[in-house]
């Protein structure tokens, strides 16, 4: 079966805090509410703002998000670390790096072991914004980073998959990719990022194929800002033509602009009804 899934706080009013947000004070009830309009999963965020409030800080927390996906039958199967956007090392003085990096490790290899206490198996490394890997210098010192902590992880989590975010071209997003050397990294695809940027969604899916492990839904206007589905710059169809023949089976998740405040519930359904269209078109 096809899952479908939000990313986290899209069923919580923002009450000025943005498009994307840890709802510290809702995120139970939102699977709840995600149960109800027929959703699978939802994708955590664990970002920096009190990320030691964040229920994959402690073990706790941990324990109430299996117990809330047991009782909804709503999943989590990807965190986004959207800590890593907010201070990625390499973006530091010299003098400060070593100890970013430090903590960079640290609060990313203890959030993989709360994913695997909860059974999550992939996290997602924003690498766009702030983050953003402009030189080849950042694109090294990134990639040694992620194979140090892919090596311990994989001790502490044989099943843990990363998915990395990039504003980098088609071409060269597969060949850094590449140069990892494991089936272990891959791509977190994101529509509107790309369609963002005047990306061919086409090219880009058919170039990352099955190194696609997740797929955000998203509109944005070119050079601009997320907009609703459908009303943009990301051309569905060149993006489903792709899915299709690259044979995609993994999840789709919302991460759609937000509708009306208060009703959060109906525009997601709006989304569903809007993606689950292309998905029956193209026989995915």
């Amino acid at each position: 079966m096809r899952n479908y899934g939000i990313m986290q706080g899209r069923l919580t009013p923002p009450k000025g805090r943005g498009i994307q947000f840890f709802p510290f004070e809702n995120w139970r009830e939102e699977f709840y509410a995600a149960s109800e309009i027929g959703l699978q999963e939802i994708e955590f965020i664990f970002d920096q703002e009190e990320y030691e409030k964040n229920p994959l800080w402690s073990i706790e927390g941990v324990k109430e998000l299996i117990c809330i996906m047991e009782k909804t039958g709503v999943k989590v199967n990807a965190v986004c670390f959207d800590y890593f956007m907010r201070v990625p090392f390499y973006k530091e003085t010299q003098q400060k790096v070593t100890k970013v990096r430090e903590e960079n490790k640290d609060v990313l290899l203890h959030v993989i072991r709360s994913m695997k206490q909860a059974g999550i198996p992939l996290i997602e490394i924003p690498l766009v914004d702030h983050s953003s890997l402009k030189s080849d210098q950042e694109r090294d010192l990134f990639r040694d980073f992620l194979l140090e902590i892919e090596k311990e992880a994989l001790k502490i989590y044989p099943e843990i998959k990363f998915g990395l975010e990039t504003d980098l071209g088609p071409g060269e997003f597969i060949e850094y990719i590449e140069t990892f050397h494991s089936d272990r990294i891959g791509a977190n695809y994101d529509s509107g990022n790309s369609s963002g940027i005047g990306y061919d969604l086409y090219e880009e899916v058919v170039s990352l194929g099955g190194k696609i492990f997740n797929i955000h839904i998203k509109d944005r206007v070119y050079q601009g800002t997320t907009v609703a589905l459908g009303t943009g710059s990301a051309d569905f169809d060149r993006l489903f033509q792709g899915l299709q023949k690259i044979g995609y089976q993994g999840t789709f998740i919302l991460q759609a602009a937000r509708g009306e405040e208060g009703k959060e519930k109906q525009n997601i359904v709006s989304q569903m009804t809007f993606l689950k269209k292309y998905v029956a078109d193209y026989g995915l």
